[in-house]
């Protein structure tokens, strides 16, 4: 991913954190907290002072949708030569996104909704930073054997949380509620697959610069 994309992509995930909070506020100010407090959608009528926040979802929405398809597009693109791919590290900023996830404690009470407690997935967008301290490193054998190695440390400890959470939140019910058993589920395995994307770019790049720092000292 070239650099002027990267700082794109950064720039505009502020404007729309900024649009969202200032849509936000609108609403909650001048219009009654309306499409932010619970109500029925099934008789909603458009008007004029919704605009705000309909376009900043919309904003938010296409952002994650431009998102996801530069990421998977530079997954699947192979390089030319054996050598990593080229990556921003600023991207890593865009583990900030995972602050969203609190917001769940806010929209569980008022209507339910526990789909923002996924948004914790986005901390192992910090994994990035390492990422792109390796950009156009070579692919030798040792980056390769370090980086199944990271990748499989990563998986087994992931795996572990996940199936020690099902193994204990399945006894029964948590603080005598299968809703608070749900959010907590739905929690950790958001963050254990964001701890999993993190850990192992940051254990193949410890692994590979003590490597390599060992092979100048000697």
């Amino acid at each position: 991913m070239k650099k002027k994309t990267g700082k794109r992509l950064i720039l505009a995930g502020v404007a729309c954190a900024l649009l969202m909070a200032a849509a936000c506020c609108y609403a909650i100010f001048c219009d009654n907290g309306r499409l932010i407090a619970p109500m029925d959608f099934s008789q909603y009528q458009f008007r004029l002072q919704d605009l705000p926040m309909l376009l900043s979802f919309l904003a938010v929405a296409a952002y994650f949708l431009v998102l996801l398809f530069l990421l998977a597009r530079a997954g699947l693109r192979k390089p030319r030569e054996p050598i990593t791919r080229k990556i921003n590290p600023k991207l890593g900023w865009l583990g900030l996104f995972g602050f969203f996830g609190f917001l769940g404690f806010y929209t569980y009470p008022m209507d339910g909704s526990i789909f923002p407690f996924t948004f914790f997935l986005f901390f192992g967008f910090f994994g990035f930073f390492y990422e792109g301290k390796m950009s156009n490193t070579f692919m030798d054998e040792r980056y390769r054997e370090n980086q199944i190695k990271a990748q499989h440390t990563a998986n087994k400890i992931t795996l572990t949380i996940i199936f020690l959470a099902a193994l204990f939140l399945g006894q029964g019910r948590l603080i005598g509620s299968l809703e608070y058993t749900l959010i907590a589920l739905v929690v950790i395995i958001a963050l254990s697959f964001a701890l999993d994307i993190f850990l192992s770019q940051y254990l193949l790049y410890r692994w590979d610069q003590k490597e390599r720092d060992e092979d100048k000292e000697d």
